[in-house]
Parts: structure tokens; sequence; C-alpha cells
């Protein structure tokens, strides 16, 4: 397998990922504060870096600290502001906007650091971005602004993070870093705004949010591994699919309803995943 059909297989993967850590914490976010779903899952993903950062005797690298934390601070704001969509609207709307804008800022730094793409690569690229846009669109032109609005934050937040972590050299003392990062933010947010006190059903939701930190955390590092094996923006837009199974997920076990154009966006954005690898 070429390194690069090996970068595409991993992002395919973080995308799944992903996509189901996401639709775990949207339906957590229904019932919880959004806050404190964040500081829950940065928290889990933290445990589980430093866990296999020491099972695999990995090396502390100290040049990797700045942009870890830089990431981690990406992380942390588009992970907030992705749940505050998906508390104001649908999952399935709110999280293809977040992943064509994040997926749309790492793509353009990708070009400015490693050049232009194969125009097969291209093309998928365009494939693929029009895809999640034809998936976030409200059936009618209509949708909660306030959730979209904040949908398009989280994308900008995330597009960071992809940038950002793709300049470090190590695996998961990085990730380490950067959930440390993103979990001591959350924590003295949701002290501040008191959202801990007010939380009854906090233990009845434990075990979703807990899924939903190893799955956002097992996307990281696949992203990761497919950013280091080959392109960033290759890396970057296919793991941003994730909104796809996202929308599947929330189809298939919400009910929620899935219009023409997002059937279209989910079925586009396999074609480019084909036109990526092919390139």
């Amino acid at each position: 397998m070429s390194a690069e059909l090996a970068a595409v297989s991993f992002a395919l993967l973080s995308a799944i990922s992903w996509g189901a850590g996401d639709f775990s914490g949207g339906v957590a976010s229904r019932r919880l504060n959004p806050y404190l779903i964040a500081l829950l899952v940065h928290f889990t993903g933290f445990l589980l870096f430093v866990g296999l950062a020491l099972l695999r005797a990995e090396a502390f690298q100290p040049q990797d600290i700045p942009w870890s934390m830089a990431a981690g601070l990406a992380g942390c704001v588009g992970l907030v502001f992705l749940y505050r969509a998906f508390e104001a609207g649908q999952m399935g709307l709110a999280a293809p906007i977040a992943g064509v804008v994040g997926a749309a800022l790492a793509a353009l730094v990708g070009f400015a650091l490693e050049g232009l793409p194969t125009p097969l690569q291209l093309l998928g690229f365009g494939v693929g971005l029009l895809g999640v846009w034809l998936a976030a669109r409200p059936e009618g032109g209509a949708g909660p602004a306030r959730g979209l609005v904040y949908a398009f934050l989280a994308g900008l937040g995330f597009g960071g993070y992809f940038a950002l972590i793709h300049q470090v050299e190590g695996l998961f003392w990085p990730s380490a870093v950067a959930k440390l990062v993103a979990t001591t933010l959350m924590l003295g947010l949701v002290f501040w705004l008191g959202a801990l006190r007010r939380e009854a059903r906090l233990f009845a939701s434990v075990g979703l949010v807990g899924l939903a930190g190893v799955l956002d955390a097992g996307g990281n590092v696949l992203f990761l591994v497919a950013a280091q094996t080959g392109r960033l923006d290759v890396a970057a837009v296919i793991s941003s699919l994730y909104p796809a199974f996202t929308a599947l997920l929330a189809w298939s076990l919400l009910r929620e309803h899935l219009s023409r154009s997002q059937t279209v966006g989910v079925l586009l954005s396999l074609v480019a995943i084909t036109l990526i690898a092919s390139g």
C-alpha cells in the first residue's frame, strides 16, 4: 500500500470515528450542558492519550509543546461551538457546515505548505466540499440561524486544529498536551458558569459522554497518523467527511429526516473519497 493510499485509509477511519463521536456527543447535548460535555470529552481523551503514550513508551519531544497547546486551544473552541450548534438545531445539519469550513481552511494551509495536489485530487476536494455543503443545506433553504453561526465558528476551530497539530513530530504525547490544554480551559469555563452544579442528569449520561470522548480521541490520532503519512490537505478533506457519518447515524437511529440534497451530499462524499484516493 502506498503512503498516499494509507493516508486516505487512516483519514477515512478518522472520519468514521469523529462522525460516531459527534453523534454520541450530540445526543448527550440534548440532556446536558454542552460545555460540560466538551470538558468530559477532552478529559477522556487526555487520559486515553497519556495511557497510550506510556504503554508505547513514546519519547516526549519538547518542540511539540507550542504546536500542541495551540492545537488544543483551537480544538477546544471547535468542540464547544459544535455542541452549541447541536443544542440549537439538528446535528445532521450543523456537523456538515463545521466539516466543510474546517476542511477548506486546512486545505488552504496544506496548499501553502506543500503545493497543489494532483488534478484528480483537486477534483476530489471540490466534490467533497460540495458534498458536505449539500449535506448541510436545510430543506427549503431555511434553518436555525444561531446553530449555523455556531457551526461556522466550530469549523474555524477544527481547521485551526488540523493545521496546528500537523506540525508536531510525536503522536500520543502531543495529543495528550492538546487535550490537557482543552480540559483546563473547559474546566475553568464550567466552574465559572456553574454548569456542574446545575446538572442533575450527569451520571445518567456518563456512558454516552465517555463513548464520545473515546471516539473523538480515536479520530484525533487517526487524523494525525494520516497527516504524518501523507499530505495535510488530503488528510483534512477526507477526515472532514465525518458529518456524512453523523448524518447517517442521526437518520438511522434518531429518524432525523434527510432531504434529497443531503442524500446527494452523502453520495458525493463517497465519490470524493474515491477521487482523492485515486490521485
